[in-house]
């Protein structure tokens, strides 16, 4: 189960990164090249992914 947990978690940080990228008009070929919206709902997500790791990943006392 942590497995599933944390390949999700890296899934949606690779989508916020994804979206960044986009966003600043680093990565080309979509309709969110260039628009600053992307860039900061690519990092919202990542942030969501980083808290599904750390979630994924707390330690069971």
């Amino acid at each position: 189960m942590r497995l599933i947990k944390n390949l999700l978690a890296l899934i949606v940080l690779g989508l916020g990164a994804l979206w960044s990228l986009q966003g600043l008009g680093i990565v080309q070929g979509s309709f969110m090249t260039g628009q600053s919206q992307w860039l900061y709902i690519g990092i919202v997500t990542m942030l969501v992914g980083l808290a599904g790791l750390a979630w994924a990943n707390r330690s069971r006392i």
